[in-house]
């Protein structure tokens, strides 16, 4: 694949939010770490495409390769068993196994899929396939303002691969690495192993709900948070006996700070605080080094880190 003569080299990612847009773009210099160039918010002003409509034309966006990301809250990302089919009938073969797991009709669903990583000890097991499905008229409904304003979009993304983009920087040779983030609205746990997604689970508990309860109530959350990692931690144990789990990240502000003492207590592994500068260049833009803004803008950033092999294979 090759750019076109006005595109520049990377990706700009397109991050929709009720009330903002983030964008970001990364370029990958053939010398060096990944590079942000670009990381702004814009208020939407009236619709979705009346916004677009002008960042297009204030930002120049149409000198850029564009992906957006899908709404984490209009798609599921499941993990079955993969039918004994070719990758080509994987996709349509893999409908029927997952019109129980949805609560919209199957036929009005558009399926991807993702290859679950295997081998070592764990290689006896069946295959496992990840599928992200989505209703056709939700997917519609994200991508036509952002046509309609002109841009040229080439990909909708999910959060949980622009996750893998970012902690694949952050693996250590032959480790699997767990990162764990936190927006306004969620918390994303991943897993990653030789730049591949092991593992993805969605915690339904936003910063600011954290930051409304009292310190019992806190405490109780905190508790509850990490028994379910601890149970995440074990079924990767047990289903990716060929690496070794070494850390987790943990990135957001406020009570995650409290949030980490608690899993550092408490996990069998060390729990440390993700800084995109280990991994990521950003001269240009002084903000990103403060941990609210890396929060804020770490789905835009992981979406931009797209690379043209990674785009091709369908990521």
């Amino acid at each position: 694949m090759l750019f076109k003569a006005k595109q520049k080299p990377g990706w700009l990612s397109l991050a929709v939010e009720r009330d903002r847009v983030d964008i970001a773009h990364v370029s990958r210099p053939g010398y060096g770490r990944p590079l942000v160039t670009l990381c702004e918010t814009y208020r939407r002003e009236g619709s979705l495409e009346h916004t677009m409509t002008r960042l297009r034309r204030e930002r120049s966006l149409d000198a850029f390769r564009l992906t957006a990301l899908m709404p984490a809250g209009q798609y599921q990302l499941l993990q079955v068993d993969a039918p004994d089919v070719s990758a080509s009938e994987l996709a349509s073969a893999l409908r029927w196994r997952l019109k129980d797991l949805i609560d919209f009709p199957v036929e009005s669903a558009v399926v991807e899929t993702m290859q679950v990583p295997a081998g070592g000890p764990a290689a006896g097991r069946a295959a496992q396939v990840f599928a992200v499905v989505a209703r056709a008229e939700a997917i519609r409904l994200h991508a036509e303002p952002l046509q309609r304003s002109g841009l040229g979009l080439e990909t909708i993304d999910i959060h949980e691969n622009a996750q893998r983009n970012i902690s694949a920087l952050f693996e250590r040779p032959g480790r699997a690495v767990a990162l764990l983030a936190f927006d306004e609205t969620a918390g994303l746990l991943t897993v990653t192993a030789g730049g591949e997604l092991c593992l993805a689970r969605r915690i339904d508990l936003s910063l600011s709900a954290l930051g409304d309860m009292d310190e019992s109530g806190r405490q109780a959350v905190y508790d509850r948070i990490t028994l379910e990692l601890q149970r995440s931690i074990d079924h990767f144990d047990r289903h990716f006996g060929f690496v070794t789990l070494d850390r987790m990240l943990l990135t957001g502000v406020g009570p995650v700070l409290g949030l980490r003492d608690v899993l550092a207590e408490n996990l069998d592994l060390p729990v440390e605080m993700l800084d995109l500068a280990d991994a990521i260049d950003f001269p240009s833009i002084p903000e990103l080094r403060t941990t609210a803004r890396q929060a804020q803008c770490l789905a835009g950033i992981g979406a931009a880190l797209r690379t043209v092999s990674t785009a091709a294979g369908g990521r």
